[in-house]
């Protein structure tokens, strides 16, 4: 959605004023503290005791983000391990993006001479110092590294998708359980504080009847040079793994380095992006399980000959370049009356950005619009009787006939004191990633295996294999044009049953 830079300033007011309004003590506490996230708001300590010791596997895109947001006084980083040559220097020196800051400019220069390198998975995870792991690797290898992690002792932290398949999935879970270990996947949005006062909001009822959520993410690679899933193949990195890639579980170079590209190595759009908004759609709605999929997905530019100004001919990518999806969740009365349901809609597509990415929640009282995990905007509905709604009217909330609160028109023109009290608390938006490292050392430290409800990992490996199963069953939607009712049974990690392998999507 795009709105006149007036229109964002009232939906960001109304936002906070709203969250002041209905979480007002609690956001006070927390600037009192000194800071709206972290151990303060998620509830869990500062650690007691020393920093967690880590060893880091994978550090090209993603890996370099993480370190760059991790945070020492919980980890401390003994060593770090790439099979590419390029990708170890670039975790101390950075690549001039400023989402991924190297380790020499976070932790000086020392860092260098005290992190260990290892060129191999295998030979970090050897290392007696290292109690925990952040495995940040091609998505086909998150499986077997994290297994390998896990069964040798160490705590896992692995980035999102949790795994290539559901079969793997419940295996992560099972070697984590059997080795008592913690097993954390990095869907971040569980740890972001925005995202948490936008399900307050939700939660509240603010936004009344919600029959409809749209999510997107849109972007434009049609230009040369604007593919960002599309490397060339550094000569060093092809030098130093001549003959050795398909050890690692790549059948050839090109598949390591452009491994998203490839239905082998990669889960294409949903799994790298949709995967991510489809989690937050989930959380807005309570987590619970969705009812069936069906949606259309296409190379409807790469596969195109003729089209656009790049060179496609030599472009051999697998991965559809459109996706578009549509989910249907349980509205809160469907066990009584199945015609109660939530439709969530998600679109990805790579030739235009005019809405980059976001989730629009539309309820029957107002709308809630989170834009690039950095704000949320909300507007109201106008009333029947006495109007008052839309994107450029200021809100307040009251206590409705039966106590529960309720947008209403402002006749001010200023933000009110709630908002100031919400602006100050969530002054520095964070999008997560501190925040779940944070926490992954803190349940490491207080052997802490509570589920989320209880104050254990938010998104622990039965949460995240919920998001791969709706990522996943929706590729496979797509690949057999068909609507995908989900089962429960895919839904527990102790029964074999998964998607890949159900009959009804094969049939």
């Amino acid at each position: 959605m795009y709105f006149t830079p007036e229109e964002k300033i009232i939906g960001s007011d109304n936002f906070h004023d709203a969250v002041g309004s209905t979480r007002r003590d609690f956001l006070i506490g927390t600037v009192a503290a000194g800071t709206a996230a972290g151990a303060t708001y998620f509830g869990y300590q500062k650690l007691d005791g020393n920093p967690v010791k880590v060893g880091w596997i994978g550090t090209g895109d993603e890996g370099s983000v993480l370190l760059s947001e991790h945070p020492p006084e919980y980890m401390d980083i003994v060593a770090i391990a790439d099979l590419r040559p390029t990708n170890r220097k670039r975790a101390f020196d950075g690549d001039g993006n400023a989402e991924r800051v190297g380790l020499v400019k976070k932790l000086g220069p020392d860092c260098k001479s005290k992190i260990k390198v290892y060129d191999d998975h295998k030979q970090l995870l050897q290392d007696p110092e290292i109690e925990a792991v952040v495995i940040a690797v091609p998505l086909n290898q998150h499986a077997p590294v994290a297994i390998d992690a896990l069964n040798a002792g160490k705590h896992v932290l692995c980035e999102k998708l949790m795994a290539h398949n559901i079969t793997q999935c419940k295996e992560m879970i099972k070697v984590a359980r059997d080795n008592n270990r913690l097993l954390a996947i990095g869907h971040q949005r569980h740890y972001s504080v925005l995202y948490d006062n936008a399900n307050h909001i939700v939660r509240q009822g603010l936004l009344g009847d919600i029959k409809f959520i749209r999510a997107q993410w849109h972007r434009n690679n049609s230009f040369p040079g604007r593919d960002s899933w599309r490397k060339s193949i550094a000569k060093e990195d092809a030098a130093f793994l001549e003959g050795k890639v398909d050890q690692y579980g790549y059948p050839d170079m090109e598949r390591l380095i452009n491994w998203r590209l490839y239905n082998e190595t990669g889960g294409g759009l949903m799994a790298e992006l949709g995967s991510h908004q489809l989690d937050a759609c989930s959380i807005f709605l309570g987590k619970v399980h969705p009812i069936a999929v069906q949606g259309y997905g296409g190379r409807n530019f790469y596969g195109v000959k003729g089209v656009g100004s790049l060179d496609k001919q030599n472009d051999h990518r697998e991965i559809d370049d459109h996706v578009y999806v549509t989910l249907e969740f349980p509205g809160p009365n469907y066990a009584e009356d199945q015609n109660d349901k939530v439709i969530v809609t998600y679109s990805s597509i790579n030739t235009n950005r005019f809405e980059p990415y976001g989730e629009s929640v539309f309820g029957s009282r107002g709308t809630m619009y989170v834009n690039l995990e950095k704000e949320a905007l909300l507007f109201k509905e106008a009333s029947p009787t006495t109007g008052g709604g839309g994107t450029e009217q200021r809100l307040h909330v009251l206590n409705g006939s039966g106590g529960d609160a309720v947008l209403n028109a402002s006749e001010s023109l200023a933000p009110s004191a709630n908002a100031a009290v919400a602006s100050a608390a969530l002054e520095k938006i964070s999008r997560g990633y501190t925040e779940e490292m944070e926490h992954f050392c803190y349940c490491i430290r207080n052997n802490n295996f509570d589920p989320p409800d209880k104050g254990g990992l938010k998104c622990n490996g039965t949460v995240a294999m919920a998001d791969a199963i709706m990522a996943l069953t929706s590729n496979l939607a797509m690949k057999h044009q068909k609507r995908i009712v989900f089962k429960d049974e895919w839904f527990d990690p102790t029964n074999p049953a998964c998607p890949e392998e159900d009959e009804q999507v094969k049939g």
